[in-house]
């Protein structure tokens, strides 16, 4: 149905196109280099023959698939983001293209000794005898979300050029800002016009997700006193020090790491120090919201204990909410999941339905009253430079989306 080449150029096209966003920047979007994409997909869905096609001051992308039939159906939407994770470079990225992929070693970059090996990896055997586009080890891929991309503008095109394939009206959307939690923050929903959506963000083939963590982020900052230290005794105070036992007193099987599934968890994700001040930057994840506050509730009181012990105020916990689980919007119109679950299930595909140990633009657009579970991109190891993506699972996603089109035209006719 979708032509292997055609769909492998378009990725490419996108990847190398550095879009890698940035956390301390309040603007929207927060890295100039996402308008490139932007444009380039603007006059892209321009050419293949979309409607409506808009680029807004923040760098949000939407166009309109009209209906090509006569009864009113549901207007569903697409979603995807343009950014890139900030966690690893996304500049010059040079994917590599494996062909027939035989279930061995993959050499990334023969030169630094980076491989991509199935003895750690082993998702990739899964792949064997397919084409598997890499990075080559010095950057992250980008199919996080460029495949998404990829699949819903090859969707959309396949759609128009298929008139027989009977759907109703689609609005789709691209959005800046997703890897730094910003992604549906100026997201106009109204505009936007649709009963319900899909982000197409997920992993592995299979993924279809409607539950998330409820997420937040925790800046720990402890004050400390300099003194020469060979002069110190009873004057100085080591931030350094205190910041090890904080670290220390928080449940140490409770971070990224040694947990999985449903399990929450407490993320130092940096830390920056001297005698007079240290900072730690923590996420605090968990799906149980009653969970997800009792964290919260933990942080503040070891910090609360401490300055007890201490009798100075010396450490101070800034606890900012980030997004929640979309499971409490999506439950309600469960049949939207069912819907693509029936999908996947006509495609032969294997329907994995499981939480996400994360966040996706979905969520916050669940409670922004747009329903919006979150369907596999095809893509593994995010944010990094072990990133692949399987050529057939893009073509896989992107027979699922005209799959639902199709299956939405059927069901509500």
């Amino acid at each position: 149905m979708i032509e292997k080449k055609h769909i492998t150029d378009r990725f490419i096209k996108y990847v190398t196109i550095n879009t890698e966003s940035d956390p301390d920047n309040p603007s929207f979007p927060s890295s100039e280099n996402q308008w490139d994409l932007a444009k380039v997909l603007v006059k892209e869905l321009t050419d293949i023959g979309m409607e409506d096609v808009t680029l807004d001051e923040n760098c949000y992308i939407m166009a309109t698939l009209p209906s090509n039939i006569e009864n009113k159906v549901p207007t569903i939407g697409f979603v995807a983001h343009m950014d890139t994770s900030p966690d690893f470079s996304g500049k010059n990225v040079k994917p590599q293209i494996v062909e027939n992929y035989q279930g061995n070693d993959i050499i990334l970059n023969e030169e630094k000794n980076i491989i991509l090996s199935p003895d750690y990896f082993e998702d990739l055997l899964q792949y064997k005898g397919q084409t598997i586009i890499t990075t080559n080890g010095t950057t992250l891929l980008g199919a996080d979300d460029k495949a998404g991309i990829t699949e819903i503008v090859t969707a959309m095109e396949y759609l128009i050029q298929h008139p027989e394939i009977k759907h109703g009206k689609i609005r789709i959307c691209f959005t800046p800002d997703e890897e730094v939690g910003k992604g549906a923050h100026k997201f106009d929903v109204n505009k936007f016009d649709a009963e319900w959506a899909y982000t197409m963000d997920g992993s592995q083939i299979g993924e279809l997700e409607y539950e998330n963590f409820n997420a937040a982020s925790a800046i720990v900052t402890i004050s400390g006193k300099i003194v020469h230290p060979g002069y110190a005794k009873g004057k100085m105070i080591n931030s350094l020090h205190i910041a090890n036992e904080f670290i220390a007193s928080l449940p140490p099987e409770e971070v990224p790491e040694k947990t999985t599934d449903y399990e929450g968890f407490f993320h130092l994700h940096n830390m920056k120090g001297s005698v007079e001040k240290t900072v730690l930057e923590y996420i605090i994840r968990d799906h149980d919201l009653d969970l997800f506050e009792q964290r919260k509730y933990l942080m503040q009181r070891i910090a609360f204990d401490f300055n007890e012990k201490l009798e100075q105020d010396l450490i101070e916990v800034d606890i900012k909410n980030q997004y929640f689980n979309m499971k409490e919007k999506i439950v309600p119109v469960m049949h939207i999941v069912d819907l693509v679950e029936e999908v996947m299930k006509e495609a032969k595909i294997t329907p994995i339905i499981k939480p996400i140990r994360g966040g996706t633009d979905g969520s916050q657009l669940s409670f922004k009253g747009l329903p919006c579970p979150n369907i596999f991109a095809g893509g593994h190891n995010f944010h990094g430079r072990f990133e692949y993506v399987p050529v057939e699972s893009m073509i896989k996603a992107t027979e699922v989306i005209v799959g639902i089109a199709q299956k939405v035209a059927k069901k509500f006719t």
